[in-house]
């Protein structure tokens, strides 16, 4: 998968400390102490967004452990193992799979709230 470098430059202007993988064929940006939207414990985890399809999904955003929401998800990728690490993931298909990455996921993101 081929992303503009400006795309990745976005999300290291937003969110800092950025890492980039691959692994399986998958593409991932690793996020750390990624500040969750209110009323999420924790507040604060790390978040691994694959950008591409992978499991039915147009792209997919891991937490590193199960997050409580306001409202109760279907966490259907539960220790799912991606770069020597355990990750969760819900439920949540995007409309718009062709999203900028820093709209990604902030897309994902609206299905914690």
């Amino acid at each position: 998968m081929n992303i503009p470098q400006e795309q990745i430059e976005e999300l290291k202007k937003a969110f800092g400390n950025v890492q980039y993988g691959e692994e399986g064929g998958y593409v991932f940006f690793l996020i750390p102490s990624f500040q969750l939207p209110e009323g999420c414990e924790p507040k604060i985890v790390d978040v691994l967004l694959c950008p591409m399809s992978r499991d039915g999904y147009p792209s997919r955003l891991f937490y590193s452990q199960e997050i409580r929401p306001p409202k109760p998800r279907n966490w259907n990728a539960k220790e799912v193992r991606i770069l020597e690490r355990n990750w969760w993931a819900f439920s949540w298909k995007l409309e718009h799979p062709d999203l900028r990455l820093i709209q990604m996921v902030s897309a994902h993101l609206r299905g914690l709230r």
